[in-house]
């Protein structure tokens, strides 16, 4: 617990004077199902360089909020060592005995990546980023082909084509959406049925040469791969334009008409209200329409993804 609170968590201010990025605000029913935090007045989990508010119903992260310093990241090797969090009730995180369950057949999913947040002055400092992001509270069922090789692709392309390559500064905003129509898992755990969150978010905010806030973000699917692998039980239920090389900051991710999304559909999905933001990528398809192409299965072949990372030319 000394440790934990010595962690240096999300930063408002991250990106420079006049551009506050705050915490996304939840409606009324999920300020209701937030996980109390022990020595929290606001029920936020403070980790290295990233902040998460926990549902203490669905067990997993309502969202995660990380500051990126691409200037400042550190390649280290990576250390697993997962582990609860004291700091909130054991019953409000779902822990081993959800992935080493029968038929749980999908990783530990992080929604803010280890890498991310593995920078700083010091290698000391960016391995301490690296090591907080391995507590269950920063993880979710993720099917092994959308968290090794689609969603790992998208935030490689987040961290490392935008962020690391230019040492640009980032803030980014990752969860689940945790919908009541969730599919459920097939095996109990702890004697309880748990339902497995198909679709991932991201929001990233970002400056250009003009000194402006910037939003973007991305929507991810598993859905069908849920089903595919009888890890749940059936549910009951762009145009192109002509851009110049800075508007193409964070949308050259190759099937970004099928990914990247609104932050209005984020919002939706979600029940969260993001802070304002200019938003160069606009899309007026139907969520319904959104959700089904989202959805990985269309993307993967025997070798993986479908698909590259293009780079960005500044």
């Amino acid at each position: 617990m000394e440790e934990l609170a010595h962690f240096q968590g999300y930063k408002t201010d991250f990106l420079g004077p006049g551009l506050q990025v705050r915490l996304p605000r939840l409606n009324r029913k999920l300020r209701a199902a937030v996980a109390p935090v022990t020595g929290s007045r606001d029920n936020v989990l403070h980790y290295q360089h990233f902040s998460l508010i926990q549902n203490a119903q669905r067990r997993f992260p309502i969202f995660t909020a990380a500051n990126i310093d691409g200037s400042l990241f550190k390649s280290l090797g990576r250390d697993d060592n997962w582990q609860l969090d004291p700091r909130i009730d054991e019953n409000h995180q779902w822990g081993p005995s959800l992935y080493a369950a029968e038929k749980s057949d999908f990783d530990r999913g992080h929604m803010t990546k280890r890498e991310d947040v593995q920078w700083g002055p010091t290698d000391e400092e960016a391995r301490r980023g690296a090591l907080s992001t391995f507590f269950y509270t920063n993880a979710v069922p993720q099917v092994a082909k959308l968290n090794q090789q689609l969603w790992r692709s998208l935030e490689d392309y987040i961290l490392k084509t935008e962020a690391v390559n230019d040492g640009r500064k980032i803030t980014l905003f990752t969860g689940p959406v945790l919908s009541d129509l969730d599919p459920e898992f097939v095996t109990e755990v702890d004697g309880q049925s748990i339902r497995i969150p198909t679709l991932f978010w991201k929001v990233i905010y970002f400056t250009k040469s003009d000194g402006r806030l910037y939003r973007v973000g991305f929507l991810m699917g598993q859905e069908d791969l849920l089903l595919k692998e009888k890890i749940v039980r059936p549910p009951k239920r762009s145009k192109s334009i002509f851009l110049t090389e800075e508007e193409q900051l964070f949308m050259n991710f190759k099937h970004a008409d099928t990914y990247q999304v609104n932050i209005g559909t984020i919002r939706k999905l979600t029940k969260l209200s993001f802070t304002a933001a200019r938003e160069p990528f606009k899309d007026d398809r139907p969520i319904t329409l959104i959700r089904k192409e989202v959805q990985s299965k269309s993307l993967f072949g025997p070798a993986g993804p479908s698909f590259v990372i293009e780079g960005v030319r500044l």
